[in-house]
């Protein structure tokens, strides 16, 4: 086990005297309380499980496609080959 230095010692001897600081509650957020919203409604909105949508709201198909240009532009070299 480590020897620990005299000051070292004397700090926590000290520290552990000390009273608990008094903590004030948390205010309250501004405006009205959220409400719980009925799971059945949600759950109304969602399609069936394993059923595909034809449309594409948010743009995947052309995030994917961009993805995939800028991953084939990457595939090149780092550095431009030196010219002689």
């Amino acid at each position: 086990m480590t020897k620990l230095p005299p000051a070292l010692l004397i700090c926590l001897a000290l520290s552990a005297c000390a009273g608990m600081p008094a903590l004030d509650a948390p205010a309250a957020p501004p405006g009205p309380a959220p409400q719980i919203a009925p799971l059945d409604r949600l759950l109304a909105s969602v399609p069936a499980p394993g059923t595909i949508t034809p449309q594409d709201p948010t743009g995947l198909a052309a995030r994917a496609t961009a993805l995939r240009d800028r991953a084939n532009a990457l595939q090149g070299p780092v550095n431009p080959p030196a010219a002689n």
